[in-house]
């Protein structure tokens, strides 16, 4: 059992908060303070003269995405270019592990995610696969990793985090949190542990809507705290923002414009002295109202430090206007008396702490790669039920849309299972087309989160019903709903390369008559 997290107290919090400036914004423009606060992107695969430009004239640093991605070697390029513009620019990237990944965009992440390692339930291997993940990163070049998620994910119909997170139970998320960080970290790259306070219970995905959380802040501090609290204590360099609202504790604003919930608890209650991270701007609980330039004021008005316009600023020809726009609305707002300098200067000084060398906070030497171990974890991570046909007639693959987080990234089974058809289905489906093409054989459906989506229960309940010998491959959250009459119903807690290469194996084993 693990134990129960307490609060962190402020004069115990590890010393990551910015050194004491002179507050004399004359010897540093305000220009130059607004643009160190901003974490954009940029479209191509090496940086266009104007985000070079940008970066020597202050700019914070870029985030990096899956267009951003083509090989390991252009990537290194690509950093060591921004680093030569200004060696102490942040260089930040999604990788996960899992679902989410932007190293390998294009092929699928080799590490089980979260939810994988939450349900196999051993700290010291999320530690391990953490570890790789941050030499992965760090040998490309950039100082912070915007993982883990350290959402509870407490509702199975959760549209943003599902397999992102490390399980419904807060304490052993907590457990797997502060292993997490220590990984990360431990190879010498800033984490950052999301989304603050806590985006498990939501029903809704905050890039297309504001989902509210309705939780007193005694249920926030049971359920959601306790992972934050105990990546806090592991040393976690950064925090960032959900763009929810807790009506009990940010009223009428989401937590990325709360000062009660950055300020007050995340900050004082809970001690932490390192860089608050705000999740996208662009998305649309931030800005779809009111504009990136306008969310970006609010953002650092609420104790932000650093403030990222996810993926979708970079991917158009308009990056550089946004850029430009939100860091004359940040000094416009110093100059109007909405933002105090002081402010300013304070974010500014917490950013810059996420740039710098790669490898300087590393401890314990180099990570040692174990290239058995991801598949191995995603082995051990998946649940079967019932029993396994001998014979596959036809794969059936369930294209239900994916988060904005996880993008359009390689998944499934289909590679790891030469000889069989796989037949791809995104809508309503006649399921007699679907029997006669599997012959005798059974049909193995898979699919992610089939459970929220009407249309593919519908049609997994229809082949059950209509013949035996259906198996169900759920890879993305593993909600209550099992299709009657099914054979088998198989859990792999995600479907990263490795959790699908895990499944593979497993139904290759019974045709082949092995246990």
């Amino acid at each position: 059992m693990h134990q129960a997290i307490q609060p962190v107290p402020p004069s115990m919090v590890p010393s990551s908060r910015p050194a004491p400036t002179s507050r004399n914004t004359a010897a540093t423009t305000l220009r130059t303070l607004a643009l160190r606060t901003l974490l954009p992107g940029f479209g191509g695969l090496e940086p266009p003269a104007w985000a070079l430009r940008l970066v020597r004239e202050g700019l914070g640093g870029f985030a990096l995405f899956g267009y951003n991605i083509a090989d390991s070697g252009q990537v290194a390029r690509l950093t060591e270019a921004l680093r030569d513009a200004r060696p102490d620019a942040v260089i930040a990237i999604d990788e996960e592990g899992g679902d989410v990944t932007r190293l390998c965009y294009a092929s699928g992440s080799p590490y089980p995610g979260n939810a994988a390692l939450g349900i196999v339930d051993d700290p010291d291997l999320t530690r391990r696969i953490y570890r790789q993940i941050g030499a992965d990163v760090a040998a490309v070049g950039v100082t912070l990793n915007m993982a883990p998620t350290v959402d509870v994910n407490s509702v199975d119909e959760n549209p943003a985090i599902g397999t992102r997170s490390f399980g419904a139970d807060p304490q052993r998320v907590a457990a797997h949190a502060a292993a997490a960080v220590s990984g990360l970290q431990g190879a010498g790259v800033a984490a950052c542990a999301k989304h603050f306070p806590g985006h498990g219970a939501t029903t809704q995905d905050s890039h297309v809507d504001l989902p509210v959380v309705d939780a007193s802040e005694e249920l926030l501090w049971r359920r959601e705290l306790p992972p934050f609290i105990a990546a806090i204590s592991a040393g976690a360099k950064a925090v960032m923002t959900a763009h929810i609202r807790v009506p009990a504790l940010t009223g009428v604003l989401p937590a990325t414009f709360s000062p009660d919930a950055l300020i007050r608890l995340l900050r004082k209650e809970l001690g932490f002295g390192g860089a608050i991270v705000s999740d996208g701007l662009e998305m649309r609980a931030a800005s779809g109202d009111i504009g990136i330039p306008e969310a970006a004021v609010r953002a650092l008005i609420a104790g932000n430090d650093l403030l990222c316009f996810g993926g979708e600023i970079g991917k158009g020809g308009d990056a550089e206007a946004v850029i430009e726009a939100t860091a004359a609305a940040i000094v416009a707002a110093v100059q109007a008396g909405r933002l105090s300098a002081e402010r300013l200067e304070e974010a500014a000084a917490r950013a810059s702490l996420l740039g710098g060398p790669v490898h300087a906070g590393r401890t314990g030497g180099p990570a040692e790669a174990d290239s058995e171990l991801p598949l191995a974890v995603a082995r051990a991570a998946v649940r079967l039920e019932g029993s396994l046909p001998s014979s596959i007639g036809l794969l059936v693959r369930l294209d239900t849309p994916p988060s904005v987080a996880v993008g359009e990234v390689p998944w499934g089974l289909t590679p790891f299972l030469s000889g069989v058809e796989c037949l791809a289905v995104d809508r309503p489906y006649d399921p007699a087309a679907l029997l006669a093409r599997a012959g005798d054989g059974a049909i193995v459906v898979f699919g992610r989160d089939i459970h929220r989506h009407a249309w593919a229960r519908s049609l997994v309940e229809e082949l059950c019903r209509r013949r035996p010998g259906v198996v169900l491959v759920e890879m993305g959250w593993p909600g209550r709903w099992r299709p009657a009459g099914a054979t088998a119903y198989i859990a792999s807690f995600g479907a990263s390369r490795a959790n699908s290469r895990a499944v593979a194996d497993l139904l290759t084993a019974a045709a082949a008559g092995r246990d």
